[in-house]
């Protein structure tokens, strides 16, 4: 079966749900994930060697944490948390639903952008905040996320463009979304035009969120 117009006309009213549910589970866990990952990249960095809030033990504790999340495949990690989905959402299927394991993928994932754009920063600029009297929570907000604001909206477009796959995954276990409609008409009915449109949808969203990022990235770099 080959591209059929006529046919993606039909389906119109499909995509756009699915759009829609696309766009309501990555805006939902990408929010979720940016507000708990930041301090736990945070947390990651300052509680390293020779920080000022040095504690090895710590750090070596919820950097274990987190590599153990990052560790498991997505498609697995969403089957393992259905009971806590259940608990949390009160439901397994549907895009809030899915959102509980986007979310849990992407806090992980996006905890080690943030630790890695603050290493990025020359810590003779710390040292000269200490020695300005600066206290902790002023060198957290004023140098370190001020210093490293371009890498962390570059990490954030990461973020969302990762999202975007995991969202497409979730439609194995109905979490609705493109991937969902991707795999229920595409796939198991063999209907190319929905497969090609899902994927062209897709691509699209990608590109538009990697321009977007790239543009205030850029913006908001004054180095």
């Amino acid at each position: 079966m080959g591209f059929d117009f006529a046919h993606l006309v039909e389906m119109i009213p499909d995509l756009n749900k699915a759009f829609g549910e696309t766009l309501y589970m990555i805006a939902l866990s990408s929010v979720i994930a940016i507000i708990l990952g930041l301090p736990v990249g945070i947390l990651l960095y300052v509680t390293d060697k020779g920080l000022f809030w040095e504690n090895r033990a710590f750090q070596s504790i919820l950097g274990f944490l987190v590599n153990l999340i990052r560790s498991i495949p997505f498609i697995i990690l969403l089957v393992a948390l259905l009971p806590l989905t259940d608990l949390i959402v009160g439901d397994i299927i549907g895009p809030t639903a899915a959102s509980v394991s986007l979310t849990v993928a992407a806090i992980p994932f996006f905890a080690r952008i943030v630790e890695t754009s603050l290493r990025e920063i020359d810590k003779g600029v710390i040292e000269a905040a200490i020695a300005a009297g600066a206290t902790p929570w002023m060198i957290i907000k004023d140098v370190l996320l001020l210093e490293a604001r371009s890498s962390i909206i570059s990490g954030v477009t990461l973020t969302l463009i990762s999202l975007m796959g995991f969202s497409a995954m979730a439609g194995f276990v109905g979490g609705g979304g493109i991937g969902d409609l991707a795999i229920r008409f595409g796939y198991y009915r063999y209907d190319n035009t929905i497969m090609i449109t899902s994927v062209v949808i897709l691509i699209i969203l990608v590109q538009l969120i990697q321009l977007l990022g790239d543009f205030i990235s850029k913006a908001v770099d004054k180095r």
